[in-house]
């Protein structure tokens, strides 16, 4: 093309030697694997800049040329030759971190061009294999899949390469290049299938568990110990970056992101929560993906023993298919405390040590990381959606370290920011509302959790308006929240399935409530308040319906409007059992739920003949019983101040000793992920990588989720629906976030 030159140059500056050499490469000529081509490709110091119409031209050529040139395949194999030098002779001199970062900058560039723009379904245009008579070095195998080779070079690096002054650059553009690869996902649909084409995914899914351990304890000690890039080089070879773009590299790169690839970078930008890092952060978006893929698989009859048994069977193909298991989720889970103080992380994260990864011979390799760190640094960086996920992630599948949160004395390091991203739901996702609701309900479900946040008591909650609260314990601000999310739920996302989670939560905190506030408690009773409007609200519906001549009983709004109801009864009915728990296990020590009720008394009459009420309000008017009979007996100069109410209430409390009171089962809800989450995690994940890395991707190629246009062009993306059936189960609360 006439913008990229198509001649050598005998008598050329370097910038024309590099105007002739990135030519030749997306040219038609194709050079065998052994030209000494590469190696000046990959060695040029370049200087020079393109503008980003030239930048487009040479991918759409390079498209076209990579067919039957196959240079797209011989520069990721020449990647994983530089990749194994650089692993090899570690301290390395700088020439082959150069020419690897050069071949990696390549790779992107031109890899992302073609997966964004693939025209078939296969991803044909990748062409990833040499041509039968492709002349080829005599250590190469012939039969050795290109994918395969590279992913196992790039984890290789990642996992066993310090990240250090000078190989964090290389780092840096190793996850960049990785998020490029895993890419191939946003083409397939939401429901993973055994037609979906991830070819670099499927090969680090590959690799032995050894090596899986070891990326990703790097991936997570990159998160905590958030290395910084030297100045001199941070703002060059991003491929995410516009600006102070030295060369033709960084220029290509740049471009690709920014103008071919333009409409994702108008997508919604994370705020700066936490402590940004840019290999953190990029850290924690690559381990996300990896975690969270799922390769669907068509069974082969004669196997009998599956990976595992979510086996499914489509009805039109009448063929069985089963997602294979996932060695990096395994390796989360089986992350285990290295019970060594900050100092010691920092040791570790210089001098990688294999013995920190343990063999196991029944689940894999044991990673070791430093528990104390990464539980502080979650802390601190909560305010973003990735860090939930990632605590998510943790806590619903690593035993070791919900054990370690639970024992935590500080649990106020997780719980304020989580408690205080709630507080502000109307400024956030109904994703990332759901994500820290199911942290709460998985912590909720331990006893000793629920008892020690009633003994940490805060001296102010500042971002708190409606009410000023002072001294008030974690508990009771755990309480406060969580009704007022149900508050906001009502109003705004009429969600059942969030009403569902906010009340399993409460429901196991119940039995250990201590000391609940005067604020908590009034807004406890309040919650039935409210929810009964919204119950009499429905019935004085339906009954308008039923008395319609024009619609029948069999009517579909009226059954509907049944379902509901039927919905609000049960909620109802939780949150009798909540107030329930509270009176029959913890009384005495909740003078101000006692004084709630007394005050608010009136809001449960209405209910006392309700067949599904009736029993645990009798609980509750023995309650009232008890209190209203020995205040009408007590003698009292003047009225009965508040003061003097709670006082009365608390010296009764000593004397109560629950007689005539019905002992309830005690409700325990516990978090039950549904058997094919990766139908929400999969988009979740690329939708949060998208919108907070800069990393770009053509709109109109995206299947994976719903893609739309503002009316001023900007692209952004749908929030998952997500809406249960509301259906509960005392037991356990199976959710699909």
């Amino acid at each position: 093309m006439g913008a990229v030159p198509s001649t050598p140059r005998h008598t050329s500056t370097t910038a024309e030697t590099a105007e002739y050499l990135i030519g030749t490469f997306v040219g038609e000529k194709s050079f065998p694997l052994a030209s000494d081509f590469w190696q000046k490709l990959l060695e040029l110091p370049l200087t020079l800049r393109w503008s980003s119409y030239r930048v487009q031209q040479a991918c759409e050529l390079f498209a076209q040329n990579n067919h039957h040139t196959r240079h797209l395949a011989k520069i990721l194999i020449h990647l994983s030759w530089c990749l194994q030098e650089a692993v090899r002779t570690s301290g390395a001199p700088s020439v082959v971190y150069l020419k690897a970062i050069n071949a990696v900058y390549f790779s992107s560039v031109f890899l992302k061009y073609i997966i964004e723009n693939s025209q078939s379904d296969n991803i044909e245009e990748l062409c990833l294999s040499l041509l039968e008579n492709e002349p080829v070095p005599k250590d190469f195998m012939t039969d050795q899949r290109i994918e395969n080779l590279l992913m196992h070079n790039v984890l290789t690096f990642l996992g066993s390469i310090d990240v250090s002054p000078t190989t964090s650059l290389l780092h840096q553009e190793l996850l960049n290049f990785m998020l490029v690869v895993m890419s191939t996902q946003l083409l397939s649909g939401p429901t993973p299938g055994p037609k979906d084409v991830n070819p670099f995914l499927d090969a680090a899914m590959s690799q032995e568990s050894l090596l899986v351990s070891s990326v990703v304890r790097r991936l997570l000690l990159n998160y905590i110990m958030r290395p910084r890039l030297p100045s001199s080089t941070a703002a060059s070879y991003s491929i995410f970056s516009e600006e102070n773009q030295p060369g033709v590299l960084q220029r290509v790169g740049s471009a690709a992101a920014n103008f071919v690839l333009l409409p994702f970078n108008y997508l919604v930008n994370s705020n700066s929560e936490g402590s940004r890092n840019q290999l953190a952060d990029c850290s924690l978006h690559v381990l996300l993906v990896l975690i969270h893929y799922h390769k669907c698989v068509v069974s082969d009859e004669s196997i009998t023993d599956r990976s595992d048994d979510s086996a499914s069977t489509d009805p039109v193909s009448k063929v069985n298919t089963y997602f294979t298991v996932n060695p990096y989720s395994k390796a989360l889970e089986n992350a285990r405390d290295i019970e060594y103080g900050i100092g010691e992380c920092v040791r570790i994260l210089l001098a990688v040590d294999r013995a920190d990864i343990e063999g196991n011979a029944q689940n894999g390799p044991v990673v070791r990381l430093p528990f104390a760190s990464l539980f502080d640094t979650l802390g601190m960086c909560l305010a973003d959606e990735t860090a939930v996920l990632l605590l998510y992630s943790l806590v619903q599948g690593n035993s070791d370290f919900l054990e370690y949160v639970l024992v935590r004395t500080d649990l106020d390091t997780l719980l304020m920011p989580i408690l205080e991203t709630l507080y502000s739901a109307s400024r956030r996702t109904s994703n990332q509302i759901y994500m820290l609701l199911i942290i709460l309900l998985i912590l909720s479900q331990d006893s000793s959790f629920n008892a020690s946040i009633h003994k940490m008591i805060l001296p102010g909650v500042p971002w708190y308006k409606e009410h000023l609260l002072h001294q008030t314990s974690l508990g009771s601000l755990m309480v406060i929240i969580l009704i007022r999310t149900v508050q906001y739920n009502l109003s705004k996302l009429r969600d059942v399935y969030l009403h569902t989670t906010c009340l399993a939560t409460l429901a196991n905190m119940a039995p250990h409530v201590h000391r609940l506030s005067a604020y908590a408690s009034q807004r406890l009773v309040s919650l039935f308040y409210m929810l009964s409007r919204k119950y009499n609200k429905l019935v004085e519906l339906r009954d308008d319906k039923l008395q319609t001549k024009a619609i029948s009983t069999g009517d579909g709004l009226v059954e509907d409007m049944s379902a509901e109801l039927q919905i609000y009864t049960d909620f109802l009915r939780i949150v009798l059992e909540i107030l329930n728990a509270i009176l029959t296990y913890a009384l005495p020590r909740n003078p101000e739920v006692v004084y709630a009720i007394m005050h608010r008394q009136e809001v449960f009459q209405p209910f006392k003949s309700h067949p599904r009420f009736a029993e645990l309000l009798e609980n509750i008017y023995n309650v009232l019983d008890f209190f209203n009979s020995r205040m009408d007996a007590q003698r009292m100069d003047g009225e009965w101040s508040v003061e003097k109410v709670l006082l009365f209430i608390i010296n009764n409390c000593r004397s109560w000793r629950g007689e005539g009171m019905k002992m309830f089962t005690q409700l325990h809800f516990s978090y039950e992920q549904e058997s094919h989450p990766e139908e929400f995690f999969i988009p979740y994940v690329w939708q949060l990588v998208l919108s907070r890395c800069g990393f770009s991707f053509n709109a109109d190629a995206i299947t994976l989720f719903p893609v739309g246009l503002h009316a001023n062009k900007e692209i952004y993306y749908d929030e998952m629906n997500t809406n249960q059936n509301g259906e509960l189960n005392e037991q356990r609360v199976q959710v699909d976030p």
